[in-house]
């Protein structure tokens, strides 16, 4: 698996949805000669220091993100629970410091059920960040579910402008009724 690199994953730091123990996710990933790992935990960052400190024992290249919630209206109004998901990446040390700021204002500023940011955040912290569409909740995703294709292209538009070579469309594998996905 040494081709194979962990860049959306959720560990027990992502409350009541992660189920990978950081030290044995590690072990695990250091086991399979993976050579580098994501964390991107839900909306927040704690466990990025122990996922750090645990690659960096195990001589595993620790890439440091979130998976953040962007509000489709200002991160303030109180109005939407959640937004649509998005993975940041750290791609130097002004991304980190960019993530954390980011992270910081979800939580102070932007907190209605989960730490929320918005696009006009994004413009303004989005250096040294790298951006996957994320999951089936994230924007880009829930558009092409929807059928709204135009939408969809659109957002994709719009983060490509935005993050330039430094945003992918994430695919994820998942078992639909259709026969794909392995069993």
């Amino acid at each position: 698996m040494q081709n194979f690199v962990h860049l959306h994953l959720h560990t027990t730091y992502s409350l009541l949805d992660g189920a990978c123990h950081v030290d044995k996710l590690v072990q695990r990933v250091k086991h399979l000669g993976m050579p580098a790992c994501a964390i991107t935990d839900h909306g927040v960052l704690y466990g990025l220091k122990h996922a750090y400190d645990a690659c960096k024992k195990a001589g595993v290249k620790p890439i440091l993100g979130c998976e953040a919630y962007v509000a489709t209206e200002p991160h303030t109004e109180r109005n939407a629970r959640s937004g649509n998901h998005l993975v940041l990446l750290a791609k130097n040390h002004q991304g980190y410091r960019n993530l954390v700021k980011l992270a910081s204002i979800a939580h102070t500023e932007g907190f209605y059920y989960r730490p929320r940011i918005d696009k006009a955040l994004l413009e303004r912290y989005h250096e040294g960040l790298i951006a996957s569409s994320a999951c089936l909740a994230g924007e880009i995703p829930r558009f092409i579910a929807d059928g709204n294709l135009a939408q969809a292209e659109a957002a994709a538009r719009w983060y490509r402008d935005l993050f330039g070579d430094d945003f992918y469309l994430e695919i994820m594998l998942h078992q639909a009724g259709d026969g794909l996905a392995p069993e």
